[in-house]
């Protein structure tokens, strides 16, 4: 009998990465989906052509919603990657931002509880639970931004400081699934991620700021850059993260809390990314600078020690060959990819904005 998965927002960039990578490892995968995203449709067109996946429409806000999806099925896992992931979304409409993250994730806990208790329960959080990382010294070293006296980034032992609706809501959904293993016994996994890109990412202005420089760059428009360009992210190829995750369904279901992301050795700043785009392209980028937006990191670095000790897990793609897998994945949807951005990527000044 084979395993059976619900993936939420399994029509989004990493959960369509997921239902493909999982199905191919001969998973039994549903996903739920409100098709609310730019490409999602798309995605999952293109996923049920390549692999034999079930596909329902739902919101995670409507809690019959999940109910449907989990008590007929029965789930082993249920991966929760169905999210609001715009900081700036979340300030414009922070009541949307905390029904579908914080809600949503309370639904997807109380529906696995009562219907699916034996599930592994994986949730999709972010870097962002731990704010704007203002008690560490920020340094300018060789044009780039870094952390002093963390060479190896930041750990899981970093305390706590939502800043925003959106680190509010993702941070209170953060320890909701924390703690629904340690008082309900549910096998949950939260997995604390960073910089996440890959192909089937229709990357915005508010989120997939390396796919959106890479759209941009081919539609041959102008990038606007907050800041100075020197900030700094570690860069988490969706492959590498998608082997974390299996890493994680391997473990013994003690509730458990990982960083994902790239980590120094695939650490860049912003300019570092335009200048590789720019090689792999053989053309300039036009930029605009942009004052720093509020509660903009000026770096942010993963410690991945923790994954890598537990779950013998170490990131493998380099950001180089991984943007030019982008790259090649990009240019080859350039026709569906440019008539979603024709009509809604343009600002009022004709640029494209990122980071």
């Amino acid at each position: 009998m084979s395993r059976r998965m619900l993936i939420t927002g399994g029509a989004g960039f990493i959960g369509s990465n997921a239902a493909l990578y999982f199905t191919r490892r001969g998973w039994d995968v549903r996903i739920l989906d409100n098709f609310s995203r730019l490409g999602s449709e798309e995605n999952a067109r293109t996923l049920s052509q390549e692999v034999r996946v079930e596909v329902r429409r739902g919101d995670v806000r409507r809690l019959e919603d999940l109910k449907a999806a989990v008590s007929d099925c029965v789930p082993d896992v249920v991966l929760h990657l169905a999210a609001q992931v715009a900081v700036t979304t979340s300030v414009d409409d922070p009541r949307t931002d905390f029904e579908i993250n914080a809600l949503g994730t309370f639904n997807a806990l109380e529906v696995v509880r009562r219907y699916s208790p034996h599930a592994r329960f994986l949730y999709a959080s972010t870097n962002k639970v731990y704010g704007g990382l203002e008690g560490h010294d920020v340094e300018l070293f060789e044009g780039r931004y870094r952390l002093v006296g963390k060479p190896a980034g930041i750990a899981e032992d970093e305390p706590l400081d939502f800043h925003s609706p959106y680190g509010c809501s993702k941070g209170a959904a953060d320890q909701y699934v924390h703690d629904y293993g340690r008082i309900y016994g549910l096998r949950t996994c939260v997995l604390r991620q960073s910089c996440i890109y890959g192909t089937r990412q229709y990357g915005i202005e508010d989120q997939g700021w390396i796919a959106w420089f890479t759209i941009a760059a081919l539609l041959g428009r102008d990038v606007t850059i907050y800041g100075d360009g020197r900030q700094v992210r570690d860069a988490l190829w969706i492959d590498d993260l998608l082997d974390l995750y299996a890493r994680c369904l391997e473990s013994d279901g003690t509730p458990a809390i990982f960083n994902a992301g790239g980590g120094p050795e695939h650490s860049v700043s912003v300019l570092d990314v335009l200048a590789m785009l720019e090689q792999q392209l053989g053309h300039g980028i036009g930029r605009r600078f942009a004052d720093w937006r509020p509660g903009d990191q000026r770096v942010f670095v993963t410690d991945n020690g923790k994954a890598g000790r537990e779950l013998a897990w170490k990131p493998a793609v380099a950001v180089g060959p991984g943007l030019g897998r982008l790259v090649r994945w990009t240019k080859d949807h350039m026709n569906e990819i440019g008539r979603f951005h024709r009509a809604d990527a343009r600002s009022s000044d004709g640029s494209q904005k990122a980071v």
